[in-house]
């Protein structure tokens, strides 16, 4: 017989105290009772964040009846499952141990397990659970529960399986199944940034691209243009914002960090003349050809930023045409082209479907009426995606459907084209990807998967030194709990979705993968805590992921993230995400290029902060003293200071290595413009360093003053709207551009 290591009863009804109660649901459901600050206090959660925090997850905590009853379901939902949905296991860590729950009277009977490998295989065992370990037991429905620890062989191949679990006694039982997933001890890491080898890249916000040919925004064509310049440069990777679908009703909401969905692109990226119907379309080519259509071309190639609305409008009228064109010409006749949809269309399945249903529902319900802003306005017979009303609309608009599903067919098309074209052009790791850490909560995504989004909860994050009273995004977060019961299949639906066209990827606050700040709805930040997920599952899925599309990974890393986070991103080979401005050592100095971290990106900056003429100027600072940010006078005060001191020390920094412009001297920091001279400085500098990866942002090489976004702002100034300086075109001409690109190509051909 088994050897039982633990035998432990829970009893209905047993007398906790209220905060007992409280606690032990928290636990439950992965409230940490306590965090660290970025100052390194300790932050209690209270009693009403806890109680808040349980609610949003659908837990009822308002009377100590009610919590009781919340534990016992929790408690019978965890023993009675035989199987749990998923469990993921590392390559070579021996036999894979799995915990089985049986009930005590059939423990005895012969069972079987059958794992069906992702390529077919099958492979098969039989035992009894009274000859394995013994975990644990419980009283549920007036049965014993027995939890036993079933081992697996340990010659499991990589990949996604399937495990069954039958009583070969008791055949009405029926079979329990789960998913198994084998992964490898790390992430992808590609020849070009091995033994020493160090790359560099530009990044670039693809909406912000001027040229003489686009319509007002950067498009996808740009972008192929963009490689082919950077590959004469000898640019390794050229990085982008991220890509996620937004919202065509409403093309004023810009933040590509508020999607609509994750899994499917930004239609207004598509280059429309492009598109193989437009070569074989009269209609179409005569509304572009038009004198007032090619004057509001330029208006829009000519405006300061983007306008997004203008842009829309004019890429939707043309695109319908050709859908129309499509639909006469390949889809009527069921031709090769009809077929190719048809397979893009298989390949995505119900995503898709939903996607391009709730564009089609959220236009229609807008036009009516411009207050809906998003389902959770819908009338209700519209909210939920398997009601007769959503699906009459689906058959009455059809033809509207499909016109969003085209849309995604060819953004996808286009986007695969560039990343095909960068491996093409020698870019060792060709485009640079960003995930967002989540989505619009009256979006797609959230649309489709209502079960899985904690609804009335707001990803944020604690006060800091930057914003004092914490951060509330807006986004709503992933329940563990659901994320957990369906496999993970929706984490892994976003990174193959996003790694499939790229060489490397950036996890946008890579700490989500362990914990999130959550902010329950009409509360303050303040008031937040944190909420954990399952880390290692995840971190191995991102590995596996990574190595199936061959991706590097990078890790966002900044703010407040716990040691733990970093030490367990380090040995999985994900990159840590570095900027210039915070890399300091104990004593407020800049670090010497030689200090700083190897397996990490290095930049000047990111879209939330200043660029590298914005940080030298103090122009965030004056922003956000006009826009009334700053909590405190004295606060105020301190940021002005303490960038006068950063001046003078990223000079020295700068003088240590031999790279002071010549006329500037440590002793008299300047005001002023940032010079080319300074900026080649200072790229340098960060060439130097021995990171895997160093990328310039675009808006420092074209010497752009303005921020791409003002977190805590909305309407009070242009968030992503700014355009480049330059057309695209300008860019092999122009000084300061080649200036920098050449000094990052000497600095960075150094093997370290």
């Amino acid at each position: 017989m088994g050897h039982v290591v633990a035998a432990v009863v829970f009893l209905r009804g047993s007398c906790m105290s209220h905060p007992e109660l409280l606690d032990r649901l928290s636990e439950r459901y992965h409230i940490a009772p306590e965090y660290r600050d970025i100052w390194g206090n300790r932050q209690q959660v209270s009693e009403e964040t806890q109680r808040a925090l349980l609610g949003v997850m659908g837990v009822a905590t308002d009377s100590d009846q009610h919590m009781q009853q919340a534990l016992e379901r929790a408690e019978a939902e965890d023993w009675g499952r035989p199987l749990p949905p998923v469990h993921v296991a590392r390559e070579g860590e021996g036999c894979i141990r799995l915990d089985i729950t049986v009930r005590a009277e059939s423990a005895g009977h012969w069972h079987r397990w059958t794992l069906t490998e992702e390529d077919g295989g099958r492979r098969e065992g039989r035992f009894r659970p009274s000859d394995l370990e013994q975990e644990g037991q419980r009283m549920l429905d007036g049965e014993v529960r027995e939890r036993r620890i079933l081992s697996l062989p340990d010659d499991r191949p990589g990949g996604y399986h399937r495990l069954e679990l039958q009583d070969l006694e008791m055949p009405g039982e029926g079979i329990s199944s789960m998913s198994l997933i084998v992964v490898p001890a790390d992430c992808y890491r590609p020849q070009a940034v091995s033994g020493g080898q160090r790359v560099w890249g530009l990044n670039i916000p693809l909406y912000a691209l001027r040229s003489s040919r686009n319509w007002g925004i950067g498009d996808f064509t740009d972008l192929i243009r963009v490689l082919e310049f950077a590959a004469q440069a000898g640019v390794d990777l050229v990085g982008l914002n991220p890509l996620h679908a937004l919202f065509p009703h409403n093309p004023s909401h810009a933040s590509p960090y508020s999607p609509s969905s994750r899994q499917f692109l930004n239609v207004l990226y598509l280059d429309v003349e492009a598109l193989p119907e437009f070569a074989e379309c009269d209609a179409a080519q005569h509304q572009v050809r038009d004198r007032v259509f090619q004057q509001r071309l330029d208006r829009l190639r000519g405006s300061e930023l983007v306008d997004y609305p203008g842009v829309a409008g004019a890429k939707m009228t043309v695109l319908e045409t050709l859908y129309g064109h499509f639909q006469k010409k390949h889809l009527d006749r069921g031709d090769e082209r009809a077929e190719a949809f048809a397979r893009f269309r298989r390949s995505r399945g119900d995503a898709l479907r939903l996607h391009a249903l709730y564009e089609a529902i959220q236009e229609s319900l807008h036009r009516a009426d411009p207050s809906v802003w998003g389902w959770p306005a819908w009338p209700e017979p519209y909210r939920h995606p398997e009601s007769e009303a959503v699906a009459a609309f689906a058959t009455e608009h059809a033809e509207r459907t499909g016109f969003y599903e085209y849309l995604q067919w060819q953004a996808h098309a286009q986007l695969r084209r560039a990343g095909h074209r960068a491996f093409e052009l020698g870019l060792a790791l060709g485009l640079y990807q960003d995930i967002a850490v989540s989505v619009d909560v009256g979006g797609a995504e959230t649309w489709a998967n209502q079960e899985l989004y904690v609804l009335e909860g707001r990803i944020g994050s604690p006060p800091d030194d930057f914003n004092l009273d914490g951060q509330d995004w807006g986004l709503p977060p992933w329940n563990p709990e659901m994320l957990r019961d369906c496999g993970y299949a929706p984490f892994i639906k976003t990174l193959r979705e996003n790694m499939s066209t790229a060489g490397v990827v950036r996890l946008d606050h890579v700490m989500s993968l362990m914990r999130l700040f959550w902010v329950p709805a009409g509360m303050s930040p303040r008031e937040g805590g944190y909420v954990s997920y399952p880390f290692q599952d995840l971190l191995g899925i991102l590995a596996l992921e990574s190595h199936r599309n061959r991706c590097l990974v990078v890790g966002e890393d900044l703010g407040t993230v716990p040691d733990e986070v970093r030490e367990a991103l380090r040995p999985m080979g994900v990159l840590s995400y570095r900027l210039l401005y915070f890399e300091k050592a104990d004593d407020g100095n800049f670090r010497t290029p030689a200090d700083f971290a190897t397996q990490a990106l290095i930049a000047t900056s990111t879209h939330d902060l200043p660029t590298l003429s914005g940080y030298w100027e103090g122009l965030d600072l004056e922003l956000r003293d006009r826009l009334h940010l700053f909590p405190t006078a004295k606060h105020r005060e301190d940021q002005i200071i303490g960038r006068a001191e950063d001046r003078a020390r990223l000079l020295v920094a700068l003088e240590k290595e031999g790279l002071l412009p010549a006329g500037l001297s440590v002793q008299a920091v300047p005001e002023g413009e940032m010079t080319v001279d300074l900026a080649v400085s200072i790229h340098r500098f960060l060439a130097r360093t021995p990171a895997m990866v160093m990328m310039a942002q675009m808006e420092d090489v074209l010497g752009q003053r303005e921020q791409i976004n003002l977190p805590g702002t909305t309407d009070e100034r242009p968030n992503w709207r700014h355009k480049l300086r330059l057309d695209l075109e300008q860019w092999e001409r122009e000084p300061r551009v080649l200036a920098i690109l050449n000094a990052l190509r000497e600095e960075r051909a150094v093997i370290t």
